[in-house]
């Protein structure tokens, strides 16, 4: 989410979920979604230098004791 939804963009994608939401209900859970939104933002950013996560692990060769 580039931006801050608004409450009617909440409603929305609420309806499209299934979900039915009464317009209380809506505006508790608005903090809380533009919240997430953020913190995935942040996210996304600390990810986008492009350097890929390890997978792959190998023992290391010698001499075990």
């Amino acid at each position: 989410m580039p931006s801050e939804i608004t409450l009617n963009e909440l409603r929305i994608r609420a309806a499209r979920a299934g979900l039915e939401l009464s317009e209380e209900e809506l505006k508790q859970l608005l903090p809380g979604v533009n919240r997430a939104g953020k913190q995935v933002n942040e996210l996304r950013e600390l990810l986008a230098d492009g350097a890929e996560p390890a997978n792959i692990f190998g023992v290391a060769k010698g001499k075990r004791e």
